[in-house]
């Protein structure tokens, strides 16, 4: 039997004016802005829908603001009756993924990704980290290479994205990934892009953020998921309440198996994603990941309308 997978974007896929379709086409959608709006204590729908677009960028604000959207989309589905078998997220996206599968209330998802965030962003001084996009060169070499600049010069460099077999993410000191990027360059990558990132995610840098972020996450009411969510840590489903935590703790300096979580869901049964939040990136990854996998995306009222047509009759 054929499976439905839910996907939620991470960060790089806020855009001004997301979500806003949804807030005023479904009453589902403005309650879960108006929940996340409570907690928070302010307008971050206004943020999601109007920008500005620095404000956005800030990572304490990116990752409420998407998770809004996400939360927003997938109730839109779920009212209705499109569930998913499995849930996965990228980094930031696995706690959209968690409320997806019931693990977790939308307002309390966004205080924990709020504080996620405003850790990670404090985490490492502006200037001192970096992370570069690798394209055209196989993982393992990639990690190879992040793993001799590291021994060499003892500043922290290795992978944080697997996202697809010709794409991966390093991040780390600046100065290492530079000079990571120099080598992968020499040993045949395509290109070497440097990203516009407020911090160097998933990686050794970020370890100060676990031990203050374990304590928020642990304050939170979670339930066991009602599906299971295929973890960035393990790319492997879980549906154990007592893993949740431990598992968003590890995430936060472990790699993004994005690879292996899209092939374990194939294995699983997915033959359709839906990519449920802002932008269409990870729909992207699907398609050059799993081939035979039907890719689809809610992000407003118009590709809820598409989704819905195409999906809509066997939920």
């Amino acid at each position: 039997m054929s499976k439905l997978a839910f996907i939620f974007p991470g960060q790089g896929s806020q855009a001004s004016g997301m979500g806003k379709g949804l807030y005023d086409s479904f009453p589902e959608a403005r309650a879960v802005f108006d929940a996340v709006d409570a907690v928070l204590g302010e307008k971050l729908s206004t943020l999601c829908f109007e920008g500005p677009d620095e404000a956005l960028k800030l990572t304490a604000n990116t990752q409420p603001c998407i998770l809004a959207v996400s939360a927003a989309a997938a109730a839109v589905l779920a009212a209705r009756g499109i569930r998913p078998d499995l849930v996965a997220g990228h980094s930031l996206g696995e706690y959209s993924a968690l409320v997806g599968a019931g693990a977790v209330s939308a307002a309390d998802a966004a205080r924990a990704v709020r504080a996620r965030g405003t850790f990670m962003q404090e985490a490492v001084p502006a200037g001192q980290g970096a992370m570069s996009a690798v394209l055209g060169l196989e993982p393992e070499r990639v990690r190879a290479i992040c793993e001799s600049v590291q021994a060499a010069t003892g500043k922290v460099v290795s992978p944080a994205n697997y996202n697809e077999p010709n794409q991966t993410v390093i991040a780390g000191e600046a100065g290492a990934v530079a000079e990571a990027g120099l080598r992968l360059k020499e040993a045949g990558a395509k290109r070497v892009l440097p990203l516009p990132v407020s911090a160097p995610f998933h990686c050794a840098l970020m370890a100060p953020v676990k031990a203050r972020l374990e304590p928020v996450l642990g304050a939170l009411a979670w339930s066991q998921p009602a599906v299971p969510v295929v973890t960035n840590v393990e790319a492997k489903a879980n549906r154990e309440t007592g893993r949740i935590v431990p598992l968003l703790v590890e995430q936060v300096t472990a790699p993004v198996r994005w690879v292996e979580i899209v092939q374990e869901l194939a294995r699983l049964g997915v033959t359709r994603v839906v990519e449920v939040g802002p932008g269409t990136v990870l729909g992207g990854l699907v398609r050059r990941i799993e081939k035979g996998v039907e890719v689809h995306s809610v992000s407003d009222p118009a590709s809820l309308e598409k989704t819905l047509a195409a999906i809509g009759a066997s939920p």
